[in-house]
């Protein structure tokens, strides 16, 4: 990240390190049959993200996080399972959901914008989280690793 002219720059070389990395990582946790859940707290991106975790068999929370979800994970959701891997696909503002993964030892991968701490993410990618042809572009890219994963 670097500012120029009170204007945020994000430096796509690390977008592109970080992007190769996660996907990397989200491949292998799907070829070892671990489970992913999609996070989303943006409602404009709901559809896209229930498809996306949909069309490679995965799970999602959108467009609200429910605390408690993994610290609670019986009560909520009937299961003592927890996911291996979360992605966000934008950090959401409240931090609940990341908080939650890191006291349950879940392993994060999150979009960062400019406007967040990419330290509360374990495996952080600089890159805009505001439009829909980028969300659209980082649905397709996990979807598409994570699905040659499972076939693996």
């Amino acid at each position: 990240f670097g500012l120029r002219a009170g204007i945020h720059i994000i430096d796509l070389h690390q977008t592109m390190k970080h992007l190769k990395l996660a996907l990397t990582v989200a491949g292998s946790i799907a070829q070892r049959n671990g489970i992913i859940m999609f996070i989303n707290e943006r409602i404009q991106f709901d559809r896209l993200v229930q498809h996306t975790a949909r069309n490679c068999d995965e799970y999602f929370v959108s467009p609200k996080w429910r605390p408690g979800t993994l610290t609670n994970s019986y009560m909520l959701l009937g299961t003592l399972r927890l996911p291996d891997l979360l992605i966000f696909l934008s950090t959401p503002p409240s931090k609940t959901a990341i908080k939650e993964a890191a006291m349950c030892n879940i392993p994060t991968i999150g979009i960062v914008d400019t406007d967040c701490n990419p330290n509360l993410i374990t495996y952080p990618i600089p890159g805009n989280d505001d439009t829909p042809e980028a969300v659209k572009l980082y649905c397709k890219l996990f979807c598409e690793v994570i699905q040659n994963g499972k076939q693996n």
